[in-house]
């Protein structure tokens, strides 16, 4: 039987889906490659090429093959545009996931882990943030990404399809071998683009906001490394798996670090001066978010291996100095 990870040629998809494989999973993998890229893919997995929106190109995707569980990582991602096109994530985000559920249930597909998001809290009341704090998303993005959440969970109630929801902040970092990493057209997040100024590939790096009620003025956010995130989803796969019923985790390192201090840290790893200018506050964007993950630690056993932001910063360096122009290198 095996896992069908949607979107699994992404950033985070194609960590999970090349972990999963590491571990003895059979694996296939939707992507439309809209913003992923096929050679990211480990080699070993089945690649369909198609839209999870499209249900006729699903089921013959669930037709070939044996899906024990689903994985769910197809949609867009990006806070400013979703405010300014908010019909399009709402389309492809969470029509998306009322086309999949169908399909699901049409095949008596019964698991789903769902790569959810932080900005379904929206403004935190409250720092750490724990599960059980309100949700009231302050974009698009978080909205559409709320209204999955709740699909799945009448989903499960009407049909029996068991989900795991994962919110989680910030992802950074690469496999340490440099053979996959971020690589997205137009970068939007923070690190790539710190990156890239440190590289030369772009003259400064612009900073939204330095106003905010931080320390530095600067937005602080919760990091969590791209192969800690991998691990947890394959953790919650597996709890699944072994019968329990639906949940949402936290997932984040429960430390909040300032744009400014992410800079600072990158300046010391890549021995770069980084130029910065401050720019005006961006539409959506929360003050600060941070993690309490104490749930997902407990339940799901998930104990991540990257702590320290200079290490993990260095695993995307050694990405960006091996491929400096993403995947068109390889």
């Amino acid at each position: 039987m095996s896992i069908l990870v949607l979107g699994g040629a992404g950033y985070i998809g194609s960590h999970t889906v090349d972990q999963l494989i590491e571990r003895g999973y059979d694996v296939a993998v939707v992507d439309n490659l809209v913003t992923g890229h096929k050679a990211a893919i480990n080699a070993n997995a089945r690649f369909y090429k198609g839209d999870v929106r499209d249900k006729e190109f699903m089921r013959n995707v669930f037709q070939q093959e044996d899906v024990s569980g689903v994985i769910h990582f197809a949609a867009f991602s990006i806070v400013p545009e979703s405010m300014q096109s908010p019909l399009k994530y709402f389309d492809n985000n969470t029509y998306g996931m009322t086309a999949l559920l169908e399909v699901m249930n049409e095949f008596g597909v019964k698991r789903i882990v769902f790569s959810s998001t932080a900005a379904t809290y929206g403004e935190p009341k409250a720092i750490p943030i724990k599960e059980s704090d309100p949700q009231v998303p302050t974009n698009p993005y978080g909205e559409s990404k709320l209204m999955m959440e709740t699909m799945m969970k009448w989903a499960d109630k009407a049909y029996g399809i068991k989900f795991v929801a994962l919110r989680y902040f910030n992802v950074v970092g690469a496999k340490p071998d440099g053979s996959i990493g971020e690589d997205h057209h137009p970068e939007t997040h923070l690190l790539p683009i710190v990156l890239q100024v440190a590289a030369g590939k772009r003259d400064q790096l612009s900073i939204f906001g330095d106003d905010y009620d931080t320390p530095d003025g600067t937005n602080v956010r919760d990091y969590v490394h791209v192969l800690d995130l991998a691990d947890a989803h394959i953790l919650a796969f597996e709890y699944l798996k072994d019968g329990h019923d639906s949940n949402a985790f936290n997932l984040g390192s429960s430390t909040g670090f300032s744009n400014m201090e992410i800079v600072e840290a990158a300046r010391k790893v890549t021995g770069k001066a980084i130029p910065v200018t401050m720019a005006p506050r961006r539409a959506g964007d929360p003050s600060t978010l941070i993690a309490a993950s104490d749930k997902a630690r407990e339940t799901l056993g998930w104990a991540p291996k990257y702590d320290n932001m200079e290490a993990i910063i260095e695993t995307a360096w050694n990405w960006h100095l091996n491929h400096p122009n993403g995947y068109a290198d390889r």
